[in-house]
């Protein structure tokens, strides 16, 4: 039987060739979002190829298993996976891949895990710098000021999702910076992008030796922020974005000759600050399209013996 193996292969090879691809293109600067998508693409069409080897594995290897799977299938689309011609691979194979499986999940849950209990130590932080006095009820709105001298600002996710915002931050951020700044971590809230954060570091923690999962998560973090970038822009112009972003961050030393902590900052005042150049709306859906049909293949080649043995 076949088909796993060209399955895992396929993995493989758009593993290596899409992520080459995607650096090589002028365009997800351009159109973060597009990028965001293709790469999710990419990596669900890995993620398919493996859980589909590993299902068509173990129907090779257990009787049970392929009982379950082409339950609803005639007898000669079952002859036609020759599932009864393997060797002692299919069983390794298919606990293989099951183990990488359930270890991708672990690793998910611990990242959530992970984020959660960071969320709670950073209110719990914000209730001990700004505990309310007796009598006092807790401020409702989407801005919470923070007495401090270093100027920052976060989003705190929760029931009552909000902007923090330090005192030093307010004197440096000036006319609809701030602004800026609130629709920034807005979008970020919006599109879910804590999501992708999660997913991408969860597969780059389980397995650091797979350079596509490293490579997506460097990518999702950066691409998030310039998605937000972009969201905050379009409401409050790319130089004032600009503007907010250098303000908070230049107390950091992110420009100076070494900004190696967050040396995407300057990348992205550079970005705002020169002129768009997005794609037309038929070139964006071209490449949406076809972002889209990756996952699909291995879908297709999953399905061609069955499709032969009915066609």
């Amino acid at each position: 039987m076949m088909v796993p193996a060209v399955l895992l292969l396929l993995g493989a090879l758009t593993a290596v060739i899409a992520p080459r691809l995607i650096a090589r293109a002028d365009w997800p600067d351009h159109e973060p979002v597009v990028a965001l998508w293709a790469w999710q693409c990419v990596v669900a069409a890995v993620l398919l190829c493996c859980a589909l080897s590993m299902t068509l594995s173990a129907a090779a290897a257990w009787q049970a298993v392929r009982g379950h799977v082409f339950a609803p299938a005639p007898q000669s689309v079952v002859e036609a996976y020759a599932l009864g011609a393997t060797g002692p691979w299919a069983a390794a194979t298919a606990v293989l891949l099951a183990c990488g499986g359930l270890w991708s999940g672990a690793m998910l849950v611990r990242e959530i895990l992970r984020s959660r209990a960071g969320h709670r130590s950073r209110r719990a932080e914000l209730r001990l710098r700004a505990p309310l006095l007796p009598g006092e009820e807790s401020a409702s709105g989407r801005l919470f000021v923070l007495e401090g001298e270093r100027a920052d600002a976060w989003w705190l996710a929760g029931a009552e999702p909000r902007l923090v915002v330090t005192t030093a931050a307010l004197r440096r951020l000036k006319g609809r910076q701030l602004d800026a700044v609130l629709a920034h971590e807005q979008g970020h809230a919006q599109a879910r992008h804590d999501w992708l954060l999660h997913c991408s570091t969860a597969l780059a923690t389980g397995f650091p030796q797979v350079p596509v999962f490293a490579a997506f998560r460097d990518e999702m973090h950066r691409l998030v922020e310039l998605s937000a970038d972009d969201m905050a822009s379009r409401r409050f112009g790319r130089l004032t974005t600009a503007l907010a972003l250098v303000e908070l961050n230049e107390d950091r030393g992110v420009f100076g000759p070494s900004p190696a902590p967050q040396a995407h900052v300057p990348q992205r005042v550079n970005r705002l600050l020169t002129p768009p150049d997005r794609l037309t709306a038929a070139r964006r859906l071209r490449l949406t399209a076809a972002a889209s049909l990756v996952p699909v293949i291995p879908v297709l080649v999953t399905l061609v013996p069955a499709l032969r043995a009915l066609g």
